[in-house]
């Protein structure tokens, strides 16, 4: 009987052993650890609900790139070298290596989520190509932080008083834009911010709402101004894809449909919510849902700094990406971003 009882527990161990064996786990690099859209979608999808929907077969160890202390354009070229197999972060992060990327994030394309989303499913087609070709990835989603706003330690009452003022721009077409405004576009870090703002490096800094009142802007910040300069600041969710070749056709299926569903789709589904909830606790102005409001001053962009704005972009900040991107980059941008947000580009 023992005899029969010790050979029935090894089986179970070879069975086990042979399960474990068979499923596939991937290394996993997520965007800032501190954020909302880590903590509230990717940690979820890659450590619960991944291994729930594909039953054990495909696992993840999850880690972020600030808790490697890898800096954020590195992160696309290592996965393009599968130093890891999956890769999340800001596409502007990237842009240094493919110009072309910086047309998914277009400084005030869209004013509110649902265009931000339409204008990134038009965009795709043109991501997909660029993660392929330059980073030796595939896409499988693309999620927004909040629109990118403005903090300031300075008193300001219109777009017209950045005029002069050193802004922490979040990308190439945003530094673009603050310079055709007469503002000195400045590179720093997410996390160097704060002490930017508090010694007076920059006066103003662009980033997510969301991601200055949990990494504690409104501390070095006097003044708000909720206009999205810094566009929505898509963060790209990529799979090397050599390792995406690698895997079979159910779990490449299980692998897409669930970052789709369960991080890309209720990140846009609670993005316009979250930004005036973002905007409630750092101004006081209605009820703050994560803690304890702020008082930072709100800045309502006028018609006129909208207006004005969008001349900029249209004259200025889109013309000279076109340039710079060549080939036929102005004219695909056109015919699919440019058709679902209403912004001609006028291409030769």
């Amino acid at each position: 009987m023992k005899n029969v009882i010790m050979l029935s527990a090894m089986s179970m161990v070879a069975l086990t052993t042979g399960s474990a064996a068979q499923a596939e786990e991937l290394a996993v690099v997520g965007s800032w650890s501190g954020l909302p859209l880590h903590k509230q979608y990717e940690a979820p999808f890659w450590n619960e609900k991944l291994p729930e929907t594909s039953g054990g077969d495909l696992t993840a160890a999850l880690t972020t790139h600030d808790q490697m202390g890898i800096a954020g354009g590195d992160v696309f070229r290592l996965l393009s070298q599968g130093v890891f197999d999956v890769g999340m972060t800001v596409a502007d992060y990237a842009v240094s290596d493919s110009v072309a990327l910086e047309a998914l994030d277009v400084p005030l394309i869209a004013t509110d989520a649902a265009t931000a989303q339409k204008a990134v499913e038009a965009a795709r087609p043109m991501v997909d190509e660029i993660y392929r070709d330059v980073f030796n990835a595939k896409v499988l989603g693309i999620a927004p932080y909040p629109p990118q706003v403005v903090f300031c330690n300075a008193d300001i009452a219109s777009l017209d008083d950045l005029k002069g003022k050193k802004v922490r721009a979040s990308g190439r077409m945003t530094a673009k834009f603050l310079e055709a405004l007469g503002a000195e576009g400045v590179n720093v870090s997410f996390g160097e911010v704060p002490g930017a703002l508090q010694r007076g490096v920059v006066d103003c800094a662009i980033t997510g709402a969301g991601s200055g009142y949990n990494a504690g802007w409104w501390e070095v910040s006097t003044h708000l101004m909720p206009l999205p300069l810094g566009g929505w600041d898509p963060v790209v969710t990529a799979i090397n894809l050599d390792k995406w070749n690698s895997l079979s056709s159910e779990q490449q299926a299980v692998l897409e449909t669930g970052v789709k569903e369960n991080l890309e789709a209720p990140a846009w589904k609670t993005a316009q919510n979250a930004l005036e909830n973002d905007i409630a606790c750092l101004t006081g102005n209605g009820e703050c849902p994560y803690g304890d409001t702020r008082g930072l001053v709100l800045v309502e962009a006028s018609a006129a700094d909208q207006a004005k704005a969008k001349d900029v972009l249209i004259t200025e900040v889109l013309p000279d990406w076109a340039e710079r991107a060549g080939g036929d980059w102005a004219k695909r941008w056109s015919d699919s971003v440019g058709q679902v947000t209403g912004v001609n580009l006028e291409t030769n």
